[in-house]
């Protein structure tokens, strides 16, 4: 199995940054794939961004040139910066992971809201 935790949430002013992170733990030697996602109220769960274990990464259109993911395999933990935050991404994120042997795994969700 594999834990996820996310960190990083918060209220922001349009414009702003925020980092998340997701800190993994258990079997994380079998993710060959994580992602972040978000949810707003009322909406489906969407993908933000994504990254697999050659290190390609794909982003959702809505956050292309605005968001970067990254991971630090030291630390065993995922990243999202967002940068130039607007109002429409206000969500709760969701750090997701891919594992061969135990499947996806899904954190607990962090609140971004962004507004003045």
């Amino acid at each position: 199995q594999v834990q996820l935790v996310e960190s990083g949430g918060g209220l922001v002013q349009p414009g702003g940054s925020l980092r998340l992170s997701c800190a993994a733990s258990g079997s994380i030697g079998s993710i060959y794939a994580m992602g972040w996602y978000r949810q707003a109220p009322g909406k489906q769960r969407d993908v933000v961004a994504g990254i697999v274990i050659g290190g390609s990464t794909n982003y959702a259109d809505s956050v292309k040139g605005r968001f970067t993911i990254s991971r630090d395999n030291a630390k065993n933990t995922l990243y999202l910066q967002m940068n130039s935050l607007k109002p429409e991404d206000t969500a709760v994120y969701y750090c997701n992971a891919n594992a061969v042997l135990s499947g996806s795994a899904w954190g607990q969700g962090t609140q971004v809201t962004v507004s003045s």
